[in-house]
């Protein structure tokens, strides 16, 4: 596989690899892997328990550093930045959303979706601003004011999703967003995600169910620490036919 360095690129990975040491067992969780991800797409990472797509998104969301290879995240290599640095470029600049939705179980819709702010150095009313359109993205404005343990899970991970959303990051990261959630609720999730990326957002999904990767429009496979195939598919499911749904 050719690998280009673009300065245009918002993720590159080259070589990557990682490997976790116990006396004097080595396991290798990432073996060589190399690819780039292009702002604007909607990439979805597959593999089997154990494959490795979890520590390469960790590396991705520098959460973990590679044992070996090259990282960049828009141009800035890992190597380069402290862990000041990372967990400010993490804070600002990428979004997370996690299968069991993360949500502070006794503070509201509006406080859990307004947590990336707590260090903006935005005046309040601009914060409130942010929190509000995050809000309404995802459809859930009618209940900005409710807990957590009010909400479905589907409307718990679409707070999720406004919470990764309401710093507008270049990137947001989904780890097996649906893995929590029946196929309804999980489908809703998925066409949010699509239309968000449709707007422009740049989505990197991990999952291993394939119902979820058939929104992506570029499916990376990982088995056994390796990438087995990268393709660009053809996305047959729109967002646009699924917007009532997110109401």
């Amino acid at each position: 596989m050719k690998f280009r360095i673009l300065e245009t690129m918002m993720i590159e990975a080259y070589n990557l690899k990682k490997e976790y040491r116990n006396d004097s067992v080595v396991t290798v969780a990432l073996d060589g892997v190399t690819f780039n991800i292009e702002a604007g797409e909607f990439v979805a990472i597959m593999g089997p328990s154990g494959s490795g797509k979890s520590t390469l998104m960790h590396i991705m969301c520098f959460l973990d550093r590679p044992t070996s290879g090259i990282y960049k995240f828009e141009g800035r290599s890992i190597d380069d930045l402290t862990d000041d640095e990372l967990a400010r470029i993490r804070n600002k600049r990428m979004g997370f959303v996690f299968q069991s939705y993360n949500l502070l179980p006794r503070t509201t819709v509006f406080e859990n979706v307004r947590l990336p702010l707590i260090y903006s150095g935005l005046k309040k009313e601009i914060e409130d601003k942010m929190v509000r359109e995050a809000v309404k993205q995802v459809g859930l404005s009618h209940r900005i004011n409710f807990y957590p343990n009010q909400l479905s899970g589907g409307e718990q991970q679409r707070v999720a999703i406004a919470r990764a959303l309401v710093n507008n990051p270049s990137v947001i990261f989904a780890d097996e967003p649906t893995g929590n959630l029946d196929s309804r609720s999980g489908n809703i999730v998925m066409a949010l995600l699509q239309e968000l990326n449709d707007k422009g957002h740049t989505i990197v999904l991990v999952t291993h169910e394939k119902y979820t990767s058939e929104h992506a429009k570029r499916i990376i496979r990982i088995l056994d620490g390796k990438l087995v195939s990268d393709e660009k598919v053809i996305n047959r499911l729109y967002a646009k036919n699924n917007k009532e749904l997110i109401k």
